[in-house]
């Protein structure tokens, strides 16, 4: 093997240089975007805790940001120094710009991980246990400033619902479904269909880790999480609200306990449920089982007739539900249905993003 030539000092030097000012400028940079996010949660959220998370990170930022740092810097000879993009401008909202200012200090603090290894392992080491925390504040900021009308809103938009079933690699399975789109998913956990996966354990513990998961998953795409029966387990993940069964806690005394900003959803069988559904205060109505499905045992369907019933009937929006899928979903849609609930059809898929992507065209395509 040939040996390769010694670096010349003078080159050694000039790459140190560099990386002093690229760590400089990332400091500003993840410096400047946490004073972002510290201002947003301070003014607009009134949120002392995630002002004091923010200011957190940015002064131990600070008391890294070494004097010989600041020194390499020369702005004049920076060749991308003012640059913008079209994208700053589009930025028409709170939230837009939390994201935005959020993402960039994740990029600087990537950066700093990487290049400080060579200069300064102590920053480094700061950088990653940092930009893994801002993960859970970014999730927090959004959400904190997610009130009822910003979630009903979006509720609306929504035409796919996700109800999860407790199979191996769930986390991929809801990650692969918001990618093709997703914008509504509900963790439901039930004690018997713990017990039934293998290797799972049927415990509250287990239910919170991955119901935390799920929620931080969702939040990062914009969607919104919901629990299914369980209110302590919503409030505890900080989920978007609740979905209730005929046979779980009264709708009022979720609201006592949730608040008027999270969402309630209730399941129906018939009209009756839907007409005491609305009255009592719901966001959202689940008809259903349009069709036989494990999902719920013992439970006669209700078929397409009580589709039709609610469509001409609810005012809230409501999805169809109990075994659709592609196969039938244009005859759920002729019935009066514009949004649907799905488990298995995005679940049990082989590719969930693919059949997560191919149900919203086909709702789309029945618009």
């Amino acid at each position: 093997m040939t040996p390769q030539p010694p670096v010349p000092p003078s080159s050694l030097g000039s790459e140190r240089a560099a990386i002093e000012r690229l760590l400089d400028a990332n400091l500003d940079r993840a410096r400047e975007g946490l004073r972002v996010l510290e201002d947003w949660a301070r003014f607009a959220l009134d949120r002392p805790d995630l002002v004091a998370r923010s200011k957190d990170q940015r002064q131990r930022l600070g008391r890294l940001h070494q004097e010989r740092y600041k020194l390499a810097r020369h702005t004049a000879s920076d060749p991308a120094a003012g640059m913008t993009h079209p994208a700053q401008a589009e930025r028409q909202d709170g939230a837009s710009v939390l994201a935005a200012n959020a993402g960039r200090v994740q990029e600087a603090l990537r950066v700093l991980e990487e290049f400080g290894r060579m200069e300064d392992p102590l920053l480094a080491t700061e950088a990653a246990a940092i930009r893994y925390a801002l993960y859970d504040l970014e999730v927090d900021l959004l959400q904190a400033g997610r009130g009822g009308d910003a979630r009903r809103a979006l509720l609306r938009r929504c035409h796919l619902y996700l109800v999860t079933a407790p199979v191996q690699g769930l986390e991929q399975v809801v990650a692969a479904a918001l990618a093709a789109g997703v914008r509504l998913v509900q963790y439901r956990a039930k004690a018997d269909g713990a017990a039934a996966l293998p290797g799972a354990a049927p415990h509250d513990r287990h239910r919170f880790a991955q119901a935390s998961a799920l929620r931080q998953l969702c939040h990062r795409h914009g969607a919104l999480f919901l629990v299914n029966d369980r209110i302590d387990l919503a409030l505890a993940v900080g989920a978007d609200g609740v979905h209730l069964g005929q046979d779980d806690l009264p709708p009022a005394v979720a609201r006592r306990l949730l608040g008027p900003d999270r969402l309630i959803g209730r399941s129906t069988h018939r009209l009756e449920d839907l007409r005491q559904a609305v009255a009592d205060g719901c966001d959202y109505i689940g008809v259903g089982p349009v069709n036989a499905t494990p999902t719920k045992p013992g439970r006669d369907p209700v078929g397409l007739a009580y589709v039709g019933q609610a469509a001409a009937e609810c005012p809230l929006p409501f999805f169809a539900i109990g075994g659709i899928d592609l196969a039938n979903l244009a005859a759920v849609r002729r019935a009066g249905a514009e949004r649907v609930a799905v488990v298995r059809a995005i679940t049990g898929a082989a590719d969930p993003g693919a059949a997560a992507a191919a149900l919203l065209a086909g709702l789309e395509a029945g618009a």
